[in-house]
């Protein structure tokens, strides 16, 4: 079982390889937050008349499948 603060390798996938520390876990959806990891690009848009859009970089959830818990 993945919790909260656990030390994870990512198993499959473009950060293949890697080591993270899990922020958040998603138990109904079976999948986690790994801090750095799975960073994807979302565009938002302005919310005013004069507010900014702006591309900001925020961590996907992988499934727990694709995640080996590390031991200490």
């Amino acid at each position: 079982m993945i919790k909260k603060g656990d030390k994870v390798t990512i198993m499959t996938g473009k950060d293949k390889g890697k080591t993270g520390t899990v922020e958040t876990v998603f138990p109904k959806r079976d999948k986690a937050i790994v801090a750095g990891m799975n960073i994807a690009k979302r565009h938002l848009k302005a919310r005013r008349q004069n507010g900014k859009s702006a591309i900001v970089d925020v961590a996907s959830p992988i499934h727990i499948s694709n995640l080996k818990k590390n031991e200490k």
